[in-house]
């Protein structure tokens, strides 16, 4: 069975090492913790000298790895072996006969990012807890994500805050660590609270101009403010793209169209179904009662057409912001 990254960092912080780690999957954030920690804890500096190897999947072969592998560390109660990139290597499946007999002091660590081992495959069968799979989060995790990495600092974000954040930057897990622990430097002494005005002078997400506020515009039909925001975003397309804005709105509808069949509407209820937390399902249960199931259908029906309009089928001519424009009028008028 494939092993935990909480238990990994457990074993490695109490000095209990396995010979192998394969690191795999298609989020290298946890990949790069787990092998930094590797590369800078097991060993002492003077230590690292001798007994620590760095290669890159492409510059090697297996059996270039398992012969290094086999060396007796100098001076050392391990020697390290880091294998960068190893999604580039040929025949990586003939890392199972190292596998048979393994060598104790010698802790050999792949990473093998953006890809996943065969299930049916021989070397996963081989690894079993050696084997670790990084997975991607989905948008709806990113939130929680984002509020628990700041719990264990400390820190507290308010809901819309942690929305805006979400929306802004995606689920690349080393860019939103990035862009939170620049928050952190800025936030002011003995206010240990992210807000929307901190993250718009730090970061120049605008707090009144993004895709939540568009959301929310939208779900009250509060016709001034959708287009204030539409234009704002025509004037600044860099900074948010038509794509993004459709996926935004398919995912919000979606939403309000789950909260149309729920049988419970409580909030706690609404808020599991939804993945949303509970401060917000008032939001869709009033944009509920502006958009029956069935204009919510039609509005998601909309939005498909106007992702294929915006990646050029069927229409080649028309600016990001026309169409911008032409789909925000479609919805508040359906």
């Amino acid at each position: 069975m494939p092993v935990s990254f909480d238990e990994i960092m457990s074993d490695l912080r109490n000095r209990i090492y396995k010979p192998v780690y394969f690191l795999a999957g298609d989020e290298p954030y946890y990949i790069d913790l787990i092998t930094d920690f590797i590369a800078e804890k097991v060993l002492t500096e003077a230590e690292r000298a001798f007994n620590q190897v760095v290669l890159y999947g492409e510059e090697t072969t297996i059996g270039s790895i398992i012969e290094i592998s086999r060396r007796f560390p100098m001076m050392a109660s391990h020697q390290v072996v880091i294998v960068k990139e190893a999604q580039s290597m040929k025949k990586i499946e003939d890392l199972a006969l190292y596998l048979e007999k393994p060598l104790l002091s010698t802790i050999l660590v792949f990473n093998y990012k953006y890809k996943s081992l065969d299930k049916r495959t021989k070397l996963y069968k081989a690894l079993g807890g050696s084997y670790f799979e990084s997975v991607r989060l989905r948008d709806y995790q990113v939130q929680p994500w984002i509020e628990r990495y700041l719990m264990t600092k400390g820190i507290k974000i308010n809901p819309e805050a942690a929305v805006m954040l979400t929306e802004y930057l995606g689920t690349d897990l080393h860019k939103i660590v990035n862009e939170l622990d620049k928050l952190l430097i800025t936030l002011p002494e003995g206010k240990p609270v992210i807000t929307t005005s901190l993250i718009e002078k730090n970061i120049g997400i605008s707090k009144e101009y993004n895709n939540f506020e568009l959301q929310k515009a939208i779900g009250e039909k509060n016709l001034l403010k959708a287009n204030m925001i539409v234009r704002y975003f025509e004037a600044n397309p860099k900074d948010n793209p038509l794509l993004l804005t459709i996926v935004s709105l398919f995912g919000y509808f979606t939403k309000i169209l789950t909260y149309h069949y729920l049988t419970d509407k409580s909030e706690n209820n609404a808020a599991a179904a939804l993945k949303i937390n509970p401060f917000f399902v008032k939001d869709y249960k009033t944009a509920a009662s502006r958009y029956s199931a069935g204009k919510t259908i039609r509005i998601i029906n909309l939005l498909r057409t106007y992702d294929l309009r915006s990646k050029g089928f069927g229409d080649e001519r028309t600016e990001p912001g026309e169409l911008l424009k032409e789909l925000v009028y479609y919805i508040l008028h359906l």
